[in-house]
């Protein structure tokens, strides 16, 4: 193989090999929340924001005092959410909803949803698909 070629194949591997190191990185549940840590926040939705690469869904609740806090929950993709029964409109601002979740691991008011008890009783699943209990 001329050197010029060998030097293109070696270049377009790393590239590839990094993509991958970053995409991974990027949908590791892992590394930013604790399995071990779960909460439940029951409180009225204040934002929902079906955007890539994931939507959020932002919920005035109350801490253990009564005090109101707000909390950040991260979803899956909206094609994924999709793919599992969520749609874009299933979630409203003013909704009172019970969300079931996975801590950040830094501690602060973020935490990924694993699943959101809308008004009507109905749950839905709201992980990646590598949220623990995610369905197959």
């Amino acid at each position: 193989m001329p050197r010029s070629s060998a030097a293109t194949l070696r270049t377009a591997i790393v590239a590839l090999l990094l993509t991958a190191l970053r995409l991974s990185a990027h949908h590791a549940f892992a590394a930013e929340y604790d399995e071990n840590k779960r909460v439940i926040v029951s409180g009225t939705v204040t934002r929902f924001d079906w955007i890539n690469p994931h939507a959020w869904l932002h919920v005035e609740g109350k801490d253990a005092t009564g005090k109101p806090v707000t909390w950040k929950f991260e979803l899956g993709s909206p094609g994924g959410l999709v793919h599992r029964g969520f749609a874009r409109n299933a979630v409203k601002v003013g909704d009172h909803v019970t969300v079931d979740a996975y801590r950040a691991k830094d501690g602060s008011n973020i935490a990924n949803m694993r699943t959101v008890t809308l008004p009507d009783g109905r749950q839905l699943f709201g992980g990646f698909a590598t949220t623990p209990g995610a369905p197959k």
